[in-house]
């Protein structure tokens, strides 16, 4: 066998899903009114338990998938105020008081390390923060990954039952990490951070964005490596649509940021085959939206710390600095100390296109990029 081989059958392994988390996660994904129901009959059993609990200056890493949220999510979830959300935490996202206690007293096996899915040199455990709250979302809100419908939720929104089991879910998942601050990572929520700053004034949102070319180079990159691997394994698929996640993959489906002509003319890109064009507008549309709304929405600018990726790699002890001062986690001066030399540039892959197809993309993109900062950067 081959190194490419090998590596092949490797990144294919690890698209398996188990028979138990298919079977369970699909009880969820089946039936989200009745895990409410549930959700909600645990937050009366450990009313006690979270009772003084207060959510405060909750903190949300939103961004286009592949621009270095998981590094900064784990970065923040390395701050022992921080409670996120954890692979252990799946499938039951619902009741995460129950489910952690009977986690904790099941016989456990063996924490080992193995890198992700995305074959990105980042290793996880069960005891790795994740992004699973997309769940909720979605057994909440109808259209929330439909193409052909707004997936905005702005400041106008209201969803009284969704806001009570958010802040009721919140509150337990703090009880059960033995922490003070949420943090939370979703992509999905750059078209809902309007709708968060309405329930949480005081939140505090964490933007990470990255050079058009490189960016797009590593989207593709993972693209074919989720289709290759949901093509070998089937349940890949559904566990992808149940946990929300439509970045990349046989169900890929761009974000609609109330653009509809533009949705629907970045999907014939893509299913006709024009994936850097399409990738191009994508990046452009939603990137565009985002500074948007930063534009018209004052109180959400000032709650938004903007992170470029190449910034984040070239100094990290400065970049990460600034984050948690504008997240407001104290004492972060060791942690810093420690993440901050091992984040640095990918060194596994570089953009492969040719001189036409960065220009094509610079062309496309330009505009949007230099809301941001980019001006003229080169591969």
């Amino acid at each position: 066998m081959t190194n490419a081989t090998a590596k092949q059958a490797s990144n294919n392994t690890a698209f398996h899903v188990s028979g138990w988390d298919h079977w369970l996660s699909g009880l969820v994904s089946r039936h989200p009114q009745q895990w409410i129901r549930l959700g909600n009959f645990e937050t009366r059993l450990a009313a006690d338990a979270i009772e003084d609990i207060k959510i405060e200056k909750p903190i949300f890493v939103a961004g286009l998938a592949r621009s270095g949220s998981t590094i900064l999510l784990e970065t923040l979830a390395g701050h022992a105020d921080a409670a996120t959300h954890r692979y252990r935490d799946y499938p039951p996202v619902f009741t995460p008081w129950l489910w952690n206690r009977f986690v904790d007293l099941a016989p456990g096996k063996k924490n080992v390390a193995v890198e992700r899915t995305h074959a990105d040199g980042i290793n996880v455990t069960p005891e790795s923060p994740e992004a699973f709250e997309e769940m909720i979302w979605m057994a909440f809100f109808n259209n929330l990954h439909e193409i052909g419908k707004s997936n905005v939720l702005d400041g106008h929104i209201s969803n009284p039952g969704f806001e009570q089991f958010y802040r009721d879910h919140i509150r337990k998942l703090i009880h059960v990490r033995g922490g003070q601050r949420y943090v939370s990572k979703a992509n999905y929520l750059v078209t809902r951070m309007e709708y968060l700053l309405s329930i949480f004034p005081d939140a505090r949102f964490v933007l990470p964005v990255r050079d058009p070319v490189w960016h797009i180079a590593s989207l593709i990159k993972q693209h074919k490596l989720f289709c290759a691997g949901e093509a070998d394994n089937p349940r890949a698929i559904a566990h992808m649509q149940r946990v929300g996640h439509y970045e990349f993959g046989l169900d890929r489906r761009p974000i609609n940021t109330g653009d509809l002509h533009e949705t629907f003319a970045i999907m014939k890109l893509w299913t006709n085959g024009d994936e850097i064009e399409g990738w191009a507008r994508y990046w452009s549309n939603l990137h565009h939206y985002l500074a948007d709304r930063m534009i018209v929405n004052k109180d959400l600018a000032k709650a938004t710390l903007v992170v470029r990726y190449e910034d984040l790699v070239a100094d990290p002890a400065k970049q990460l600095a600034s984050l948690f001062d504008h997240v407001e986690l104290d004492d972060a001066g060791p942690l810093i100390d420690r993440v901050a030399p091992t984040i640095h540039a990918p060194d596994y892959y570089r953009p492969k296109f040719d001189e036409g197809e960065i220009a094509l993309i610079r062309d496309i993109t330009k505009i949007a990029a230099k809301r941001f900062g980019y001006d003229a950067v080169s591969v």
